[in-house]
């Protein structure tokens, strides 16, 4: 038996496993009970793949509800079974028994319909209701009469559930093999000789189905008839079989139909019992009822058209005579389709996220739809709520795929919820829904962007290194990596205006370039602008530059905001002295000058009336506007009661009064030079007065004045300038003064003529707008208009990148020496200085305490 059934499936294995490509569907069929392990078929070689591209394309099935009992091997492509394959547990009576199932292949993503057939073997022998069948048979049965059997069931199918009755050998019975409808052979037991109870009460047989397997199996059910006195007219129904049709959503209790049946004797030999037997399928008996007396059928259970369409039974009319006779009708209960099944939707695979920039038609997800009603109720439609970006397209019967059709915008929306609706054409027609899910992932398709294109930020000098200056901020909408911004100063930008150094005599040395990021930094993660040193207005006033936003994504997008960086003065730097004499006019003018020690000293002759100028105090502050507006003070001696006073804004030392002889040989002096800044700085200077003769003071002057003539042009800065004695000389020396009078005129003119060709040219300010820009000196203010380009000369001195900016609201000085003295301080500042485009300005400018406008 073993032997033979190893045979049958040697053979079933070799049997066609090709597969047939009809809209894509490969075709395999396996014997049920094959081991775990038999190759069903080269699913990988039939589907057109190379060596290895099933493992590196991920072949596998999708599972689809129900166990398959198949699986795809990895590494070969094949088909395998997985586990016991039994085709009465997977499709019953149904023939042939075809599992579909998916395939799906990744990179690019596809799908096939494999269909499995699973072949029948005659693996289930024919099973009888019982084990052992009573019947009662008068002995008055004449012969010819039948009794029906109750034939044996096979859960196979087709040649392996075709049956064949025998019968033990008797003298008294035979069997009658009738065919009740297409599928199923009925035995009927017949009698070819009368009966004799007093010679055999009882007859004892064996009744045995064959199937038409190979090897064919068998079962067998013991008959023992009783042989009963005559009860001779058995129950009759009016006709042999009845054929009933109900819709499968009638309700339990339905009456099926009510039968009738009639016997010919008298008495209690008319009495009839109805039984229902004989059910194909077995489960009918779950499904009807009969009522013992009236023959009424009703339903006890729900009726299901998808597992069951057809019952059939029969239906035994048993009267109560002795011996009991019955009669028996066939009865076909066909269940009608309706509507009850709403259509299945299940997702086989689903691919997310979905890049937002994922091409028109990628596929999203496949989708497979069913359902289980037939015809017009079974027909299933399909669509996609909302309809936008996504769409159905159909690859096969019953599958869809779920692709894209617009362009995505993870910034707009970031997930959509999808719901994939399915309507059968059923009356009325049923729906179903399968929400679906799909983020959208992030590209880098946003560069960040600042708050503002520019920003203006304001910073006092000497600030502490490190100090914060400003935040800055740019959005990126994009997220995680694609949205960390990171923060960098761009030295690709405009560079800064760097000051020249003081006393510096090139104009070339006035403008230096240096990168932004060696004065300012920026954090990288918080955007905290910040300074690495300390600024310095005299060397910096403004700093525009660019900071970059840049994104981690890849490839890395980036945007620049601009900074622009003043710095304002503070009162940092004190007045400095100017160290030597001033040009070679000046010298002839105010001879008799000179230095000792640190000290400044002049002559003045006795008898010099009041206002006559001495000397001159000349200074210098590096910072700019009020911080560098200079005033000079007398502080020794002390109360003003001395012979000399100082212009309070020139630094002219004049005498107060005429000088006489009281007074002294020597006079010292202590004037002190503040700024106008808070809190004010200041510096000291000494001057010696020497008081003189005037012949004395005569020959000083003509002695320094020749002195100053012939190292005027080397020289480029004076500490003091001094006035000539204006007495008379005595008419001895007379001739030495007109000597020295004409070589000073002559070396005076040697010096004015050099000046004047090789004296460099001072800076040219100019810029666009109505500002007016007003310069200060020590006799007041005086202004111009940016409109018309003017060139503004400076005396000899150190240079300096500032303007004092101040309003020409001074009243013209009266007439005489003292006015200087007297004039009121500027009564305001203005606020700014226009700089074409923001430029770092750095002007080489020299403001001394002396300007000229050419």
């Amino acid at each position: 038996m073993g032997e033979r059934c190893c045979a049958a499936l040697v053979r079933l294995l070799v049997l066609q496993a090709a597969w047939a490509l009809s809209g894509g569907q490969v075709r395999y069929s396996v014997p049920e009970e094959a081991k775990a392990g038999t190759v069903v078929g080269r699913l990988a070689q039939d589907l057109g793949l190379e060596a290895g591209e099933a493992e590196a394309r991920r072949l596998r099935l999708v599972a689809q509800g129900r166990r398959a009992s198949v699986e795809v091997s990895g590494a070969s492509g094949a088909l395998l079974v997985s586990s016991r394959l039994d085709r009465e547990e997977l499709c019953g009576k149904s023939a042939p028994c075809a599992l579909r199932l998916e395939v799906l292949l990744e990179r690019p993503l596809r799908v096939f319909h494999v269909q499995l057939e699973v072949t029948d073997i005659n693996d289930n022998a024919p099973v009888f209701p019982a084990a052992r069948k009573n019947l009662t048979l008068s002995e008055n049965s004449p012969p010819g009469f039948q009794i029906p059997l109750e034939g044996a069931s096979d859960a196979d199918i087709g040649a392996n559930a075709q049956l064949t009755y025998t019968l033990s050998p008797s003298e008294h019975f035979s069997l009658d093999l009738q065919k009740s409808n297409e599928r199923n052979i009925v035995p009927d037991l017949v009698l070819t000789k009368p009966l004799d109870r007093e010679t055999i009460p009882v007859h004892r047989l064996v009744l045995t189905a064959t199937d038409g397997g190979r090897p064919s199996l068998t079962g067998t059910m013991e008959l023992v008839i009783s042989v009963l006195d005559a009860n001779d007219n058995a129950p009759k129904f009016n006709q042999s079989v009845y054929k009933v049709q109900l819709p499968e959503n009638a309700t339990e209790g339905t009456l099926v139909i009510r039968l009738n049946a009639t016997d010919a004797d008298e008495g209690i030999n008319t009495k009839i019992i109805f039984t229902a037997t004989s059910f194909i399928p077995p489960s009918g008996r779950d499904v009807i009822s009969v009522n013992p007396k009236t023959g009424e059928i009703h339903l006890t259970a729900p009726l299901d058209f998808e597992e069951v369409s057809v019952f059939d039974f029969r239906i035994e009319a048993t009267d109560q005579g002795t011996p009991p006779l019955s009669g028996h009708c066939r009865v076909e209960l066909e269940v009608l389709d309706v509507n009850d099944n709403a259509p299945e939707v299940w997702v086989t695979s689903l691919s997310v996220p979905v890049a937002e920039d994922a091409s028109v038609g990628t596929v999203v997800a496949l989708l497979s739809v069913s359902d289980r009603d037939s015809g017009e109720n079974g027909r299933v439609r399909c669509w996609v709520w909302p309809a936008s970006p996504f769409g159905l397209e159909a690859t096969f019967l019953g599958s869809y795929s779920l692709v894209l059709r617009e362009a995505l915008d993870r910034e707009r929306v970031s997930e959509y919820e999808v719901e994939v609706r399915a309507e059968d054409g059923g009356a009325p027609a049923l729906r179903a829904r399968r929400g679906l899910r799909v983020p959208v992932s992030d590209v880098n398709d946003n560069a960040p962007l600042f708050a503002q294109a520019v920003y203006t930020v304001l910073a006092r000098e000497n600030n502490a290194a490190g100090a914060e200056l400003a935040r800055l901020w740019a959005r990126d909408p994009d997220e995680a990596a694609n949205g960390r911004v990171s923060y960098s100063v761009w030295d690709g930008g405009l560079g800064v205006g760097v000051g020249g150094a003081a006393g510096s005599s090139s104009s070339s040395g006035g403008m230096g370039w240096r990168p932004a990021s060696s004065y300012v930094s920026v954090d990288a993660e918080s955007g905290r602008l910040w300074a690495l040193q300390p600024l310095d207005y005299e060397e910096l006033q403004v700093l525009q530059f660019e900071v970059r936003a840049v994104d981690a994504g890849e490839p890395a997008l980036s945007g620049n905001a601009t900074v622009q960086l003043f710095v304002l003065d503070e009162n940092d730097n004190a007045p400095a002295l100017l160290p030597a004499a001033g040009s070679a006019a000046e010298a002839a003018a105010l001879a008799g000058a000179g230095s000792e020690s640190g000290t400044l000293w002049a002559w003045a002759a006795w008898g010099a009336p009041a206002g006559q100028v001495v000397a001159k105090i000349r200074a210098v502050d590096a910072d700019s506007g009020y911080n560098a507006w200079l005033r000079y003070e007398l502080c020794e001696p002390q109360g003003g009661k001395g012979p000399f006073r100082v212009g309070l804004y020139s630094g002219e030392v004049s005498t107060a009064r005429a000088l006489d002889e009281a007074d002294g040989p020597r006079q010292r002096l202590l004037i002190v030079v503040r700024d106008h800044g808070e809190p004010a700085r200041s510096a000291t200077a000494t001057l010696s007065v020497s008081l003189l003769e005037a012949a004395e003071a005569a020959l000083a002057a003509g002695s320094s004045a020749a002195s100053s003539s012939s190292s005027a042009v080397s020289r480029s800065a004076a500490g003091a300038e001094l006035g000539p004695g204006a007495a008379s000389a005595a008419t001895n020396v007379w001739l030495v003064v007109a000597i020295c009078a004409v070589s000073s005129l002559f070396l005076l003119a040697v010096v004015l003529y050099g000046a004047s060709r090789w004296a460099p040219r001072a800076a040219v300010l100019s810029g666009p707008g109505p500002t007016t820009l007003v310069c200060a000196s020590e006799v007041g203010s005086w202004s111009y208009s940016q409109r018309h380009s003017r060139s503004l000369c400076v005396a000899d001195g150190a240079a300096k990148s500032d303007l004092m900016v101040f309003s020409p609201n001074f009243p013209p000085p009266p007439p005489g020496p003292a006015a200087k003295d007297t004039q009121p301080e500027p009564s305001a500042l203005l606020d700014t200085v226009s700089f074409p485009s923001f430029i770092p300005f750095s002007a080489p400018l020299h403001p001394t305490s002396d300007l000229m406008l050419l």
